[in-house]
């Protein structure tokens, strides 16, 4: 029982698209992330996807739509819904998914997910 300081772990994540667990809340990953550019259209067919934007902007696109996330502001996707994250500019995010979930609802595509 600790606290995480997110702008410490933030620093340590160089790539974008690459996320790192942070801590463990019940039986989820907390994990940050850096965004920019845009993510493949991608959907998870067993749960909702949770983003809170701690710093910048990004853009959820969904099927037929697209809703701007800014700092301070979360976004749940609802599970089995197609979906794609992207950022002009560099953009900090808190996700939060049950440990194991692939971060493109394809464990052949998904990143490792490492702790720090």
């Amino acid at each position: 029982m600790q606290p995480v300081n997110l702008a410490e772990k933030l620093q340590q994540v160089t790539r974008h698209w690459d996320p790192h667990v942070v801590a463990d809340y019940n039986d989820n990953d907390v994990m940050v992330v850096r965004f920019q550019g845009t993510f493949p259209f991608h959907l998870h067919e067993s749960t909702d996807d949770f983003f809170l934007v701690l710093e910048g902007e990004m853009q959820m696109d969904l099927e037929g739509t697209s809703h701007l996330v800014r700092a301070g502001e979360l976004f749940i996707v609802p599970k089995g819904v197609t979906h794609r994250p992207r950022a002009t500019a560099e953009c900090k995010v808190l996700l939060i998914e049950p440990k194991g979930e692939p971060n493109t609802g394809d464990p052949a595509t998904a990143a490792a997910k490492p702790r720090i």
